[in-house]
């Protein structure tokens, strides 16, 4: 079991910043991908950045260049700083963890940014 728990969501305007952090704990496997993914109302949940455990990124088209994922595999923390922030990245983000046995999610925090 791996349990996850997100933090950092809030409101702000747009143009702003935000920082999302996901604490994750329990059984690690050193090989893994952890991902941020977000669901808007009314629409399906996306995968908006990855990071594998070699290091690799991954992004969404629409937040290349203003998201930045990234981990801290000492204190076992996932990251999410957005910057540049827009109407269309309201949504509830998600963290993901997933090893070859299966894959694991957080609860979720609410970003709301307002133009």
């Amino acid at each position: 079991q791996v349990q996850l728990e997100e933090s950092g969501g809030g409101s702000v305007q747009a143009g702003e910043s935000l920082r999302l952090s996901c604490v994750y704990s329990g059984n690690i496997f050193t090989v893994n991908t952890m991902g941020w993914y977000r669901q808007a109302p009314g629409k399906q949940r996306e995968l908006v950045a990855s990071i594998a455990s070699a290091g690799s990124t991954d992004y969404v088209d629409s937040v290349k260049g203003r998201f930045t994922i990234s981990r801290d595999v000492v204190n076992n923390i996932l990251y999410l700083q957005m910057n540049a922030l827009r109407p269309d990245d309201t949504a509830v983000y998600m963290c993901n963890y997933r090893n070859r046995l299966g894959e694991y999610w957080g609860q979720g925090t609410r970003v709301t940014v307002s133009s």
